[in-house]
């Protein structure tokens, strides 16, 4: 593999033992592999990324392949709320947007890098299980790699997710049920031999999308924000957004961390009770009841580093209603202009949550990350408005 100076391969974060950068799945000791970095040889002071792309390889450096597949993703502007900001009564309230990215989902920060690195392995095919968005997005970046694709995804998986994954050449099938259906369709029925693009079984997914930190804190000076709110499915998000935080304190450019805070909804919240249970592993949701599919996970595999992510930033979990999260996307559309997709109301009704609990104050200053564009949920949102005789 072509790598860049301060990639150190992979590490298991359970023993510290090293692994190659073509690996996948899980360590020796079952535990997770996250790309490893020299954050000595990183140095983005005095301008250094003056000529860098407007893209999330504009922080190279600190990502581990020196000839991306890209579609040019990242770059996303982090607008600011005040009308929000003063409903919630917080200081400052801005909305990271990660709806600009290439097929409209943060995913595709994380899937970039997972499927270059499938091409650095010589894979002829590459496969995950996807609830919409990261099936969507694995055929896209397989295809700018030329390679082959398959998504196995529920047939709750909205139709636009379900007809773009064809539309980018990858190959499709619909399982019956949810997300765990899918995930175990595909390991019983994809015969080829294939490359994961799972999350965390293929550890560049959510090492792609700690650049969202990256663009955050660069976007404000390097100065933290009080408060990251992100939705939470699988937990690659919540922990990737940490790992780009902790990077950044690593090289000196932080002195510490802002609270990260994971939101979902409340018919479908293992993280939240967790949490509540003080446990460091998640227990599998039993009956999920939530129209946020993105969202419906009911046994992340990213849950134990959600949970480290958030006890290490002395954040916490929020669990909001179906109705409130739709309502607080509707709100986004109308009052500031963007276009937030169901996941990202589910983190802006959280702000809210944390305001009237007192968890965040008039003296904060909080980011929330919409995590998908909001025509990817449209009809969810326009059937909000109808319920509400609009």
């Amino acid at each position: 593999m072509q790598t860049t100076a301060a990639f150190r391969g992979l590490v298991c974060t359970e023993t510290d033992e090293r692994y190659d950068a073509t690996a996948t799945g899980p360590s020796d000791a079952g535990a997770r592999l996250e790309a490893a970095y020299e954050y000595d040889a990183v140095d983005w002071t005095d301008g250094a990324l003056a000529d860098a792309p407007a893209s999330m390889w504009r922080y190279a450096d600190l990502l581990p392949f020196e000839e991306p597949t890209t579609a040019e993703e990242g770059g996303t502007p982090l607008v600011s709320a005040p009308s929000l900001a003063g409903e919630a009564g917080l200081d400052a309230l801005s909305i990271k947007d990660e709806s600009r990215n290439p097929t409209g989902t943060v995913l595709d920060r994380g899937l970039a890098p997972a499927v270059t690195a499938a091409r650095e392995a010589d894979a002829g095919l590459v496969a995950l299980a996807a609830v919409g968005n990261a099936g969507q997005s694995a055929a896209s970046y397989a295809g700018i790699a030329d390679l082959r694709s398959y998504a196995f995804v529920p047939s709750r998986s909205p139709f636009s997710n379900k007809a773009m994954i064809n539309v980018h050449g990858g190959e499709m099938r619909v399982v019956g049920g949810r997300y765990p259906d899918a995930e175990a369709a595909l390991h019983e029925q994809l015969q080829s031999e294939w490359h994961t693009l799972q999350e965390f079984d293929n550890p560049y997914r959510h090492d792609g999308i700690k650049t969202v930190a990256f663009e955050i804190a660069e976007a404000t000076g390097w100065v933290r924000p009080d408060a990251v709110i992100v939705p939470a499915g699988t937990g690659e998000v919540v922990a990737g957004v940490a790992k780009g935080f902790r990077e950044l304190r690593s090289i000196e450019l932080l002195d510490s961390l802002p609270r990260i805070f994971a939101a979902q909804p409340s018919g479908c919240a293992p993280l939240v009770t967790a949490y509540q249970q003080d446990n460091d592993s998640v227990e599998p949701w039993g009956s999920p009841d939530t129209i946020v599919g993105e969202l419906e996970i009911t046994d992340p595999k990213g849950g134990a580093a959600a949970l480290e992510a958030i006890e290490e930033t002395n954040g916490g979990v929020v669990a909001v209603d179906d109705e409130e999260s739709l309502e607080s996307a509707v709100l986004a559309a109308q009052r500031v202009g963007l276009e937030v997709g169901a996941a990202g109301g589910v983190a802006l009704a959280a702000v809210d949550r944390l305001a009237e609990d007192g968890v965040l104050s008039s003296e904060d200053r909080a980011v929330v990350l919409n995590t998908e564009s909001g025509t990817k949920t449209a009809d969810v949102l326009r059937s909000h408005l109808m319920g509400k005789g609009v």
